[in-house]
């Protein structure tokens, strides 16, 4: 046997056992055993450097140091789930997927784990790259620590896709963060809060060996790719474990709203038994045809739904409220507490929302209050324990000055919170809008956080975000914590945002309710940033999907003059204020605004492109079929009481060919 078959056969050796004993918690050799194979692979490779193989089980043990991780867009968007609390929740969703799609639908009921999200993309079988959700679009390589989690396949087994991105959680079971503490505590360290803060920062610890000591595991929940061969989520969970992937055997089938309920109800009850943390249950139609056609929200899939369990709720004395003043100049009050624990964190403050809030509540300080996590994520005051009033207790007056500037506040008609009309002059406005600016959905500035846009504007040196254009290397690097390779990133981060497309500038600039969906409606529509600021309000609001608060928001936007002036400055530092010439090469009006509904299994394109054609051509898409639809676009297997509806609503039905015949 030649050295490089003795390699390759302890290497396949090593990963079959690994398989048995973190996949399937089986292990069919010792420990000690895994141990001597894998000291004898290690020797051979150092020795014969020239078989090197970075998904080699040797390369599990860490070590390499990464100082900064690199910044990687996701290829297949990583969208957030929509929540829901009851069962008529989800009988609505229900409902609304029973609009979209004809036939039966079935379900799958998986375990909603509380870890930190990861998307591992794999070619011909070895991992390539490992990245965080991140904000959903693009997030951090973390590749090098991801390699040292024992459930990550390397390399894969059986008829696996030639090219996929896998995507799951990465947790920390209880036992595993038990012992963690256990060791932290024997050597006088602070212990760990709790598992999925653990699990989430390990992902971005410099050192993977460190990464390596901490015994994280990663649970699969779903495969996206193109041309997969799989027919449902059931299937991808099946296939997975067979590639090597740790699938929990908790998740079902199930066909009624009744059947998710009775899963649910179950694993209220009985995740306290888990070996790791939940905190609720995902519901996914389960035929892939069917998640294609109901599609996507801006922000969500149609075809999935979250249900939270019941958050947690604590007691603790308000101390204060203190008033926190946004970017747009609305007021948040916020209550602070007496330090309590709450789901794993220790809870100081809590967000109060409004004036109507607190009145409501009738909040008063030292009042005993009951706190939930909303969504198990921010805390909220939900109500007082009456009882343990005292006579003494003052009825809270709402602020009516800016705590910041001092100007007087306004509260506009049919609005909930009260807002600091000072634009150009309260600091936590000014400072509000350069941090949305570089946000990374937005700018995306490498080398500029908070810290420094605070200190920038407090030495003056910048008003607005159109004035970071202007910085100079002297300017920055006398300001504090700032080195030299500090202040080149800065500069070079600034410099670079100058190629992000128009629709992100827009996103950028801050317009009131203008979030990422509507900027790019707007970009789309307007292409330029002069017609958009020509357009009037009526003209804004006849474009689908933007009604009269955001046509006034984005007319009150460029009516103000120190806008104009920001933009006309960022115009001459060459910042993209309009759509880029491929973009608008590819664009025509040939649909003419017309309405279609897509529909079934296509050949020559796939369901996502034929959308993206009848945008980039003038028309629009539509999630289900109404009176204003104009054309069905009929693929194969399309449900009949589909085509049913439109040949009663008299709506023409086209074939695949003879919609893109037309656009030629």
């Amino acid at each position: 046997m030649s050295i490089k078959q003795k390699i390759d056969k302890l290497r396949d050796e090593l990963r079959l056992h690994n398989y048995n004993y973190y996949v399937l918690d089986n292990p069919t050799i010792s420990d000690y055993e895994f141990d001597v194979k894998l000291k004898e692979l290690q020797e051979l490779e150092d020795q014969n450097p020239q078989f090197y193989d970075s998904n080699s089980p040797t390369q599990r043990v860490g070590g390499e140091i990464t100082k900064n991780f690199d910044t990687v867009a996701h290829k297949f968007r990583m969208y957030s789930l929509d929540n829901s609390y009851s069962k008529e929740d989800l009988l609505d969703w229900e409902t609304r997927i029973k609009k979209i799609i004809d036939g039966e639908i079935s379900y799958t009921c998986e375990l909603k784990y509380d870890g930190a999200s990861m998307s591992l993309t794999y070619e011909n079988g070895e991992l390539i790259r490992a990245v965080t959700r991140g904000d959903g679009t693009q997030g951090d390589d973390v590749t090098t620590n991801i390699k040292t989690i024992k459930s990550v396949p390397l390399k894969l087994k059986g008829d696996f896709p030639p090219q996929m991105d896998v995507r799951g959680e990465i947790i920390l079971p209880l036992e595993g963060f038990k012992k963690l503490n256990e060791e932290r505590l024997k050597n006088g360290e602070e212990l760990y809060r709790n598992p999925r803060n653990t699990a989430s920062g390990s992902l971005k610890l410099q050192d993977s060996g460190e990464v390596a000591k901490r015994p994280l595991e990663f649970l699969m929940y779903s495969v996206v790719g193109d041309n997969l061969s799989i027919d449902s989520q059931m299937q991808s969970l099946e296939k997975a474990r067979t590639w090597g992937f740790k699938v929990p055997e908790e998740a079902k089938a199930v066909k009624t709203v009744d059947d998710i309920l009775d899963y649910i109800n179950y694993w209220d009850t009985q995740r306290h038994n888990l070996p790791y943390e939940i905190d609720g249950v995902v519901i996914k139609v389960n035929n892939f045809q069917q998640q294609d056609e109901l599609g996507y929200t801006s922000k969500s899939p149609r075809w999935a739904m979250a249900y939270k369990f019941k958050a947690e709720r604590v007691s603790t004395e308000l101390k204060s409220i203190s008033y926190q003043v946004g970017r747009t100049g609305a007021i948040t009050p916020v209550a602070n507490l007496e330090p309590v624990d709450l789901a794993g964190t220790t809870v100081k403050r809590a967000s109060l929302h409004n004036a109507d809030q607190i009145e409501k509540l009738d909040l008063r300080i030292g009042d005993t209050v009951f706190v939930e996590k909303g969504g198990e994520i921010i805390p909220k005051v939900i109500a007082v324990d009456l009882e343990k009033r005292t006579s003494d207790a003052v009825p809270t007056r709402y602020i009516t000055h800016c705590p910041e500037c001092q100007t007087e506040l306004i509260r506009l008609e049919g609005e909930a919170k009260h807002y600091c009309p000072n634009y150009l002059g309260c600091q936590p406005q000014v400072i509000g809008r350069i941090e949305h600016y570089i946000s990374r959905k937005a700018m995306d500035i490498d080398g500029l956080g908070g810290e420094t846009v605070a200190l920038l504007v407090k030495e003056g040196l910048i008003k607005d975000y159109s004035d970071l254009y202007d910085l100079t290397m002297e300017e920055v690097l006398p300001l504090e914590r700032m080195a030299q390779k500090s202040a080149d990133n800065l500069i070079n981060g600034i410099a670079q945002s100058k190629h992000i497309p128009f629709e992100r500038v827009l996103f950028a600039l801050g317009i009131r309710y203008v979030g990422e969906t509507v900027a790019k409606k707007l970009a789309k529509h307007y292409k330029t940033i002069d017609a958009l600021k020509s357009a009037s309000l009526e003209n804004l609001i006849a474009i689908d999907e933007i009604g009269e608060r955001i046509a006034e928001s984005v007319t009150q936007f460029f009516a103000n003059e120190h806008n104009l002036y920001s933009i006309e400055k960022l115009r001459s530092h060459g910042v993209q204020l309009q759509l880029s010439e491929d973009i608008l090469a590819n664009q025509t009006n040939k649909l003419n605004g017309d309405i279609f509904v897509v529909s079934g299994v296509f050949e020559s394109v796939s369901r996502n492109e034929l959308k993206k054609l009848i945008e980039d051509n003038g028309g629009k898409v539509g999630s289900s079929i109404s009176s204003k639809t104009n054309f069905l676009i009929a693929g194969d297997k399309m449900g009949p009481s589909k085509r049913q509806k439109a040949e009663n609503l008299q709506i023409p039905i086209i074939s695949e060919q003879a919609f893109l015949k037309r656009l030629k």
